[in-house]
């Protein structure tokens, strides 16, 4: 049995799952396909539509059998809800998530981390990988309830009567739709930003965006400004917990803007703040903004470019080209990329991601050289640079060139070759490792 924590994963087997979330919770759940978007009302299965091909709600019990979903089908979104409407999910007992096989044995179990104002939060989804399926851990929140989560799947919710039992799901078939008004307005003072920069335009994303609404809302329930939440969740843990994979990201934190337009400008009006207006690398946005008991609005925006092999690739080699370069500039010999180094630098930082650590030391007591020896490097000289936060290769080795032990390591003259790794998520955004080896 896995116990899984937020953005992680496990393998299921073959035939019909049951889901179980017990408590005073309304069970729900969203098929959608690669796009994830749904096909129409059927998709949907709530309380007042509770069955559609391979999947059935009975209280707080849903089976689903992934060889009978619909034509297409590719992801199953497990949602939870108050039973009693209005109700937040932080005055109510944890929902837990349990999942059990067809002869009935427990294979994985998610508590998420304890909500705060949300009304809806997204347990987990199930999604087909090649011939089989998977469960990825999610716990994504939403202040504005199940007609939040719904639209961002392409369901339209019209109210009927009050915002709980009474809404009744409808799409419009080939209609697409932004996350909300907001995150269109957005979206258009951003594009004749870049427009007039010469830059090509972003799209909203509705996963950057919904993890967007869920943090503004969290900062506005607390007034406080920040990344992280006082119970240790990051914006970016939000982000990964809906499954989009970052390869660079950078986002405005801001309270007092009251309008999308009030809060650009702001934004604009800054050197720093303005970058990522005219950042040509940027390809998706999600904007959210919530009113905070005082009055005060808080903001959220999230800049994104999608992770790919090649984009890591990339980063990877511009890190070592900076360092190269600063070698050069101090009359030493370049770096040779080594792969196996980049493949211990790529695993450390991927693993300081999901185990939410920031240290040369694995929580085990694995060290450098260790990793390094167990992807089987043959050098016998072993350093390593580690960074976080930073959101681009030119600050991370300007960093690095700042700090006297790192700068040391770029500037040793036995080393001889280079790894470079990077993640993203987790409490800093951003997680960096260079390699050496002599």
């Amino acid at each position: 049995m896995n116990d899984l924590v937020a953005g992680g994963n496990a393998t299921l087997p073959d035939g019909t799952l049951t889901l179980r979330v017990p408590g005073p919770f309304d069970l729900s759940v969203i098929v959608t396909g690669e796009s994830g978007k749904v096909e129409g009302d059927g998709d949907f299965v709530f309380y007042n539509q509770p069955s559609a091909p391979g999947a059935r709600l009975a209280g707080d019990t849903v089976t689903v059998d992934p060889r009978g979903l619909r034509r297409g089908a590719a992801r199953v979104t497990v949602v939870v809800s108050p039973a009693d409407p209005g109700t937040r999910l932080g005055a109510l007992p944890l929902p837990v998530l349990s999942v059990a096989g067809s002869g009935g044995g427990l294979l994985a179990r998610f508590a998420p981390p304890r909500p705060g104002p949300e009304t809806v939060l997204m347990l987990a989804e199930l999604y087909r990988r090649g011939t089989g399926w998977k469960i990825r851990a999610l716990g994504q929140g939403y202040a504005d309830g199940l007609a939040g989560v719904a639209r961002d799947f392409g369901v339209d919710v019209a109210d009927e009567g009050d915002e709980g039992h009474g809404a009744q799901a409808t799409h419009r078939p080939g209609a697409t739709h932004s996350p909300d008004a907001t995150g269109d307005a957005f979206a258009a003072l951003v594009n004749a930003e870049r427009s007039a920069a010469g830059v090509p335009s972003v799209t909203v994303e509705h996963r950057l965006a919904s993890a967007a609404r869920a943090h503004a809302a969290d900062m506005a329930a607390h007034g406080n400004l920040a990344a992280e939440s006082p119970d240790g969740t990051s914006l970016y843990h939000r982000i990964a917990a809906t499954g989009y994979h970052c390869l660079t990201v950078t986002e405005h934190l801001v309270s007092g803007p009251r309008t999308p337009a009030e809060f650009v400008a702001y934004c604009l009006g800054g050197s720093e703040r303005a970058l990522p207006f005219r950042d040509p690398a940027v390809a998706h946005v999600g904007v959210g903004h919530a009113a905070a008991p005082s009055g005060d609005t808080y903001w959220t925006a999230v800049w994104a470019a999608p992770m790919t092999p090649g984009g890591i690739a990339r980063l990877a080699a511009e890190v070592s080209a900076l360092t190269n370069a600063e070698r050069t500039a101090a009359g030493l010999r370049p770096l040779a990329a080594d792969p196996r180094l980049a493949a211990a630098a790529q695993a450390h930082s991927d693993d300081m991601v999901a185990r939410d650590f920031y240290a040369h030391t694995s929580p085990e007591g694995s060290e450098p050289w260790d990793r390094a020896r167990a992807a089987g490097c043959p050098h016998p000289g072993i350093g390593e640079n580690i960074a976080c936060g930073q959101r681009s290769a030119a600050e991370v080795v300007r960093g690095w060139m700042n700090s006297p032990g790192h700068r040391a390591n770029i500037l040793k003259p036995d080393f001889a070759h280079i790894g470079v790794g990077y993640a993203t998520g987790s409490r800093a955004g951003t997680y960096w490792t260079q390699l050496f080896g002599t």
